[in-house]
């Protein structure tokens, strides 16, 4: 049995629901996490799947299938607000904004008796591609279902979600703009392959943008690469070079990071021993 399963006397119904979303300890909890993280890499590879050449039974299954994922995303929706302990916070936080955005298209189309409407907001279905921005959750603090990993460990694997997320975003949206327009994508495949090649600066020009939109989400993709890899990328860089130092900041000059043995900052001299032992 856990003996820190939520059973004190007091705890309310959004204690528990708020203990079981945010656990990775409990066998509960972590089942939660590793069905919710499955979830979500099946209703982004569903968005694949129905973009390339698919019979009409196929399609209805796959709608149904996506259908009953958002619906499982609304009841987690619903529950974590419910159980946060700032509801306002809560629905103002991005990343429950993004499971939102993800879902709402497809309920949206679920939903309206008329056809035609369903029709011209099917295509905002794409959005859902967003929900890899859900991953970001998963690497808030250095638990995972797993277990613990380092800091260090969970920096790389921030700079890798990062880089996946962008080509894969940026590949959703552009294939939702030029597969109608443009020959040379009909397929996820063939925006992913663009958005790699576009980013990596290779240039072949094999598949170029024909519309306004899919210009627009490249010069978007590209930008955030510039901006966001090197960010990630510089954290990492950062630990390994300070990997066997202290993160102890000295209070006469600022410099952080001394050895292990320091007594005084190697920059002015300012003793600093007594701020490490306070540490340990």
């Amino acid at each position: 049995m856990e003996s820190h399963v939520p059973s004190r006397h007091g705890d309310t119904l959004r204690d528990v629901i708020r203990f079981y979303l945010l656990d990775h300890r409990t066998v509960v909890g972590k089942a939660i996490d590793i069905g919710l993280l499955g979830l979500n890499l099946v209703f982004v590879a569903v968005f694949v799947l129905e973009t390339y050449p698919l019979s009409s039974a196929v399609q209805e299954a796959l709608w149904q299938f996506e259908v009953a994922i958002a619906l499982v995303f609304l009841l987690e929706y619903v529950l974590r607000v419910y159980g946060a302990r700032s509801r306002v916070g809560e629905l103002t936080d991005p990343y429950t904004l993004v499971d939102l955005v993800a879902i709402v298209p497809t309920l949206s189309v679920w939903l309206l008796p008329v056809p035609a409407l369903a029709a011209n907001i099917g295509f905002l279905r794409v959005i859902r591609v967003v929900r890899v921005l859900r991953f970001y959750r998963f690497t808030r603090d250095e638990e995972f279902f797993f277990g613990t990993v380092s800091v260090g460990t969970l920096r790389v694997m921030k700079l890798l979600l990062t880089v996946l997320t962008i080509f894969f975003v940026a590949a959703g949206m552009f294939y939702s703009f030029e597969h109608e327009m443009n020959p040379q994508v009909a397929t996820f495949a063939d925006a992913f392959y663009f958005v790699v090649v576009a980013l990596t600066t290779v240039g072949f020009g094999d598949i170029i943008p024909v519309t306004q939109a899919g210009r627009a989400v490249t010069v978007a993709a590209i930008l955030a690469g510039i901006i966001l890899i090197p960010w990630q990328a510089s954290k990492i860089v950062k630990e390994w070079a300070h990997r066997d130092q202290v993160n102890v900041v000295c209070e006469n000059c600022g410099l952080a990071y001394h050895d292990r043995d320091a007594s005084h900052c190697k920059s002015c001299g300012h003793v600093i021993y007594q701020e490490y032992d306070s540490r340990e």
